[in-house]
């Protein structure tokens, strides 16, 4: 039986848990059943020297989450429409999170396609992070949930860690701020990774990694 993966591997510096978390497998209790997705693209975020955080100004009620204990979602809203997961890393009183940005569905693909029916194809069923949070059925009642605990609603299970050759580095999507740090991390191959579109101000490259 696969384990649950321990809390001590994600509090850790943001960079570390973001490449740990590749090929971990989140589990979530949808009404229909569960749905599972393997992991293949995330993003890190500090807090403290990462102006693209939510958490760089401080600790609010929206973020609060971010400042620990590590292996805690944080949820929220974006434009209006979609929610995004995080991941909470680092010691406990330090902001940090993992955005999960794109998953390959490793449960019952009939399922997956039910709870995302516009999705054309299989590779698009969590590729993006607005498209993973939807098919995993999580929203704003799930934000501060532990994923380490065996009996919650949402767990992570602990995959092999990705051979580093697979590994690859980009510039985070969609921000402006500290657009600079090549601090989104994919499995090079997978399908489910979503495509990159910078932020405003942000650096188009030719390859969409930084450096």
């Amino acid at each position: 039986m696969t384990q649950l993966l321990p809390r001590e591997e994600l509090a850790v510096d943001v960079v570390e848990a973001a490449v740990r978390l590749l090929g971990c497998t989140v589990v979530s209790d949808t009404p229909e059943g569960p749905v599972a997705v393997r992991l293949v693209e995330v993003e890190a975020y500090r807090g403290r020297d990462d102006p693209a955080s939510h958490s760089y100004r401080g600790r609010t009620p929206r973020n609060a989450v971010m400042f620990g204990p590590a292996g805690h979602l944080y949820v929220y809203f974006v434009y209006g429409m979609h929610f995004c997961v995080n991941v909470t890393a680092l010691a406990d009183g330090e902001a940090g999170a993992v955005l999960l940005r794109a998953g390959e569905v490793v449960s019952d693909l009939g399922l997956a396609h039910a709870r995302r029916p516009t999705a054309r194809r299989d590779d698009d069923l969590a590729k993006g992070p607005a498209r993973l949070a939807s098919l995993l059925g999580l929203g704003r009642e799930h934000n501060g949930v532990d994923v380490t605990d065996p009996t919650s609603p949402v767990r992570l299970l602990a995959g092999p860690p990705v051979d580093p050759a697979l590994v690859r580095t980009g510039p985070r999507v969609g921000v402006a701020a500290a657009h600079e740090l090549p601090w989104r991390f994919f499995v090079d191959g997978s399908p489910a990774v979503s495509p990159y579109r910078p932020g405003r101000g942000a650096p188009i490259t030719a390859t969409g990694r930084a450096g």
